[in-house]
C-alpha cells in the first residue's frame, strides 16, 4: 500500500474516534508494545535528530535507525521504543503526516518489533536486556495488586493501633497527675 495512503488510513481513524463513532480506541490493540514506526524520513537525520523531535511525546529508551549495511547511510525508517505505551498513542496521533526537511513522514504502531539479532556481547547490559525483554510494559496481575492492597492496610492498621495505644498512655498520665493535683489541693 502507498505510503500517502496509510497516512491517511491512520488519519481517518483518529477522526472516527474524535468524533464519537466508536466505543473503543483503535490503540487500544496495540497497548502492549511501547515501539512505533517511523517511515519515509530524510536520509541524513541521524539518531540524535530523532530524538530531538520524537521525544516531545515521551521518554525514548530505544531507536533503531535502520542503515545499509555497506555504506552505513540511513534507509529513511527506524523504530523508536518509548518509556511508556501512552507515549506512542501521542506520537502516532501527532507526528503521522508531518514534513521534516520537505518529506511526509509516516508514524504508526509496531505490535510485536524484534531488535535486530546482533553480537550481545558487543553492547552494554541495559541494551542488551531491552533487545532481548522488550521494553512493553509490565501487566500486573490483580491478584498481586490485591496482595499489595491487602499488605499496606494492614501495615496502615497497625500504625493506627500503636497510635491509638500511645494517645491511651498519654490520657492515663494527664489523669494520674490531675488526680494527684485535686488530692494535694
Amino acid at each position: 500500500m502507498n505510503p500517502m495512503t496509510n497516512i491517511k488510513n491512520v488519519l481517518k481513524l483518529s477522526e472516527r474516534e474524535l468524533a464519537g463513532n466508536s466505543k473503543t480506541s483503535w490503540h487500544d490493540q496495540y497497548r502492549d508494545s511501547a515501539w512505533i514506526f517511523v517511515g519515509g524520513m530524510p536520509y541524513d537525520l541521524t539518531e540524535g535528530d530523532v530524538i530531538c523531535v520524537f521525544s516531545q511525546y515521551g521518554e525514548i529508551v530505544n531507536i533503531n535507525l535502520v542503515r545499509d549495511k555497506t555504506t552505513g547511510k540511513s534507509r529513511g525508517f527506524a523504530f523508536i521504543c518509548y518509556e511508556d505505551q501512552r507515549s506512542t498513542i501521542l506520537a502516532v496521533d501527532n507526528l503521522n503526516g508531518i514534513k521534516i526537511l520537505n518529506r511526509t513522514i509516516r508514524v504508526d504502531h509496531c505490535e510485536q518489533y524484534r531488535t535486530p539479532n546482533s553480537d550481545l556481547t558487543k553492547i552494554d547490559e541495559m541494551t542488551a536486556s531491552l533487545r532481548t525483554e522488550g521494553c512493553a510494559p509490565v501487566v500486573i496481575k490483580t491478584e498481586e495488586i490485591s496482595k499489595v492492597i491487602k499488605k499496606e492496610k494492614q501495615h496502615k492498621d497497625k500504625k493506627k493501633k500503636q497510635k491509638d495505644k500511645k494517645s491511651k498512655k498519654k490520657k492515663k498520665k494527664k489523669s494520674k497527675s490531675s488526680e494527684s493535683e485535686l488530692s494535694d489541693a
